[in-house]
């Protein structure tokens, strides 16, 4: 039987062992409730608030300025939703992007069926957006502006420091969705001039569950849940400890490993490209060469296949990968984020696969998964025709 190879690692990663041992440590060891005043709760305070100041300088933000959330999707949708309930008498319009995670997407469509008014840039072919387009969508009635820092699909990195810059003396807040660019890229909250910033432990080998809103000082989203006073009175609901605690020694463990992984990444797409030239098949890097990218994820087309085919085969031979799209009644509906890319015509849509790396992937992981690709690719070519 073959060996399972795992490069799904966008959709979610596995929780490195020091996470692991940092949650089954605290669920034994910190049995308060961080809100109660005996010394099993301020135990768990203090672990809460320990945890908060190593994420806090992981972004380069003040701890108060975080945010624990039950993970990037409620992150995503406190900042917009939020942004609206507290900011409705300034205006009704919203900027985001074509390309966005659909935490973001379907929180806005929601908004729109209440009449708010939402514009979506589109990218061009390598999936990026400028600053440009964003001053050109800009109005005086504009509360919101979200944009994606690193595409879950593709990579594309987005000029957010310029966008940033550029919405330094508007009165729309700047969020971006950070989810995939945390432990990747460098993150400077000040240098970056945003407002709210959105992050997921399971990206980064914590647990699944929980993750952070960034709320700059001086902004007061309206909470979407009421209760307690937790969070400074800003997310009801007892705190989960020991995911918190876990998802900081995550955190601080990519840090410290990032510049290692950003090369170890490159050289991995470099090798699986290799060998799908030196196997002789037909494919493309759907971000071509030069456009900033995310290194841990890798998005190839393969003309002439069909993608349902292609993950179908790719998983029976023990290759787990992802097209990106939503299951649904048995069929895969075609990426967003490719239709915006290329329009809906494109053959990119029914064939193009995202390889996606992280904790655990070696070298032989990636050359081994990228000849069982090639086979397969060359099987369905044949099938085919």
């Amino acid at each position: 039987m073959k060996t399972s190879i795992y490069l799904d690692h966008a959709a979610t990663s596995p929780i490195r062992p020091e996470a692991a041992a940092a949650y089954m440590e605290a669920m034994q060891a910190v049995p308060g409730n961080p809100s109660s005043v005996h010394q099993h709760g301020r135990e768990a305070r203090k672990r809460v608030d320990d945890a908060r100041r190593i994420l806090a300088g992981t972004i380069h933000a003040d701890p108060a300025e975080i945010i624990f959330t039950s993970g990037g999707t409620e992150a995503d949708n406190f900042a917009i939703i939020g942004t609206v309930g507290s900011r409705t008498h300034l205006g009704r319009h919203i900027i985001t992007t074509a390309i966005e995670h659909h935490a973001v997407l379907t929180a806005c469509a929601a908004l729109e069926r209440e009449g708010f008014e939402v514009t979506y840039v589109q990218p061009d072919e390598s999936g990026r957006i400028t600053a440009a387009q964003v001053a050109g969508a800009l109005r005086d009635d504009t509360i919101l502006v979200s944009v994606m820092f690193g595409n879950n699909e593709v990579g594309t990195v987005q000029p957010i420091g310029e966008i940033g810059s550029l919405l330094k003396e508007h009165q729309a807040l700047f969020h971006t969705d950070a989810v995939q660019a945390y432990g990747m890229i460098p993150l400077d909250v000040r240098e970056l001039d945003v407002d709210l910033l959105s992050v997921s432990s399971h990206k980064v080998n914590g647990p699944k569950g929980v993750g952070f809103l960034y709320e700059k000082k001086g902004i007061d989203l309206q909470p979407l849940l009421t209760g307690g006073s937790q969070e400074r009175k800003r997310r009801a609901g007892t705190e989960n400890v020991p995911a918190i605690i876990a998802f900081a020694e995550a955190a601080r463990l990519a840090a410290e490993e990032r510049l290692e992984k950003t090369v170890r990444y490159a050289e991995f797409e470099a090798a699986m490209t290799d060998i799908f030239r030196s196997e002789g098949i037909a494919f493309e890097p759907t971000v071509g060469e030069g456009i900033p990218k995310l290194a841990q994820i890798c998005n190839f087309h393969f003309p002439g296949t069909d993608i349902e085919s292609l993950l179908v085969n790719l998983d029976m031979n023990g290759v787990s990968v992802s097209s990106g799209s939503a299951c649904t009644a048995g069929s895969l509906d075609p990426s967003h984020v490719l239709v915006a890319m290329f329009g809906e015509g494109s053959p990119r849509l029914r064939s193009s696969v995202r390889f996606s790396f992280g904790y655990g992937t070696t070298e032989e992981d990636i050359r081994e998964a990228a000849l069982r690709t090639a086979d397969i690719v060359k099987r369905a070519i044949t099938t085919n025709h």
